[in-house]
């Protein structure tokens, strides 16, 4: 009997996930990585991006819009970097192999872009890649049309992550924010809790604001920051799309609608020694430094501690990998319908 909420620990939840991709024939490494990308967001609390978005990828594979065993090719036009055509793969294993290249460059260069790829989750499992091998990083992609170019109203740039990230000793320094208020997937979301959302997010489909959930998402998001984040927001659209050869200029398909072709979205991935202009041991010592410097201002009232970006999702992380991961009502359900269809049992 499917209860209301469950509490899922980190192991049994990514056994299952794996489990019922590997059901799709997708191979079981490959299986494997999805479910810890999945995994990995509902520990750091960003649900939007976790295990909630199973059913979809599983649609997509089984349209044949997202291919089980895709055929990349690497390819280096010049010698400092890497291009890899992810021929329609998930994006999480286009992804994960991309920055891995990118990684083993970083010694000497460091950038690998990725076409014909699709939606990979969250920015933050690469940045984290990277940083576990010592390095920093950038990731950008694109992704499809749901923000308006400043000055317009219709959908035209995606709501592309600004993901950075520096080594800070056990707890790296991890930026990854959507371009626009919030991401669209909180939207999502949202509407299909019928929950209202806050007005400033999203415009309906006829350009008003509206604090309907279902209305904004039918509509379009609105940029962080105005016209700089949909400059931004552009910058990753001639990066992620027109660098890469990638779809670009709204024409990436939307996963939850378009199915009449595979999305073709584009990733670039750029990773580099962070002491690179540094003697030996000076970095370690000046990121130290800085979060030291950091922390010490003077807070604004009600301010009780000053944190670092991504230091929030690591204290969620820690607590979830030992409290466990709560889910509950639809992300629950259509869980649990997957996990049937499959045969695979949903592990607590």
């Amino acid at each position: 009997m499917l209860q209301e909420s469950q509490v899922f620990t980190e192991a049994g939840l990514t056994s299952a996930v794996a489990a019922i991709f590997a059901a799709h024939d997708v191979p079981r490494a490959d299986a494997r990585q999805v479910a810890e990308c999945l995994v990995l967001a509902d520990l750091r609390g960003v649900s939007s991006h976790g295990v909630s978005r199973v059913p979809i990828y599983l649609d997509r594979l089984r349209r044949g819009l997202v291919k089980a065993r895709p055929a990349m090719v690497l390819d280096r036009p010049v010698s400092v970097a890497a291009r890899l055509d992810a021929d329609d793969a998930l994006g999480f294993v286009a992804a994960t192999r991309a920055m891995a290249e990118a990684v083993d460059m970083a010694r000497d260069h460091g950038m690998c872009a990725v076409r014909r790829s699709t939606h990979f989750g969250m920015a933050a499992s690469y940045l984290l890649q990277a940083t576990d091998a010592g390095m920093a990083a950038f990731v950008f992609t694109n992704a499809s049309r749901a923000m308006p170019i400043w000055g317009g109203r219709a959908p035209f740039l995606g709501t592309s992550p600004f993901a950075f990230a520096a080594p800070a000793g056990d707890r790296p320094i991890v930026l990854d924010m959507a371009l626009s208020v919030v991401a669209r997937g909180k939207v999502r979301r949202a509407a299909a809790r019928n929950e209202p959302i806050p007005l400033g997010w999203a415009l309906d489909a006829d350009g008003n604001p509206t604090t309907d959930a279902q209305k904004g998402y039918e509509g379009v998001v609105l940029p962080l920051a105005g016209a700089k984040g949909s400059g931004l927001s552009l910058m990753m659209e001639i990066m992620a799309g027109v660098m890469s050869g990638a779809a670009f200029g709204g024409a990436v398909g939307n996963q939850y609608s378009d199915f009449d072709a595979p999305q073709d979205v584009g990733h670039v991935f750029l990773a580099f020694r962070p002491d690179l202009f540094l003697e030996t041991g000076q970095y370690e010592a000046r990121i130290e430094e800085l979060i030291r410097r950091a922390k010490d201002q003077p807070r604004a009232a009600g301010v009780d501690r000053i944190m670092m970006p991504g230091e929030i999702e690591a204290r969620a992380t820690q607590i979830r990998r030992r409290d466990g991961i709560r889910l509950d009502g639809e992300d629950l359900r259509l869980l649990a319908q997957e996990a049937a269809r499959a045969g695979v049992t949903l592990k607590l």
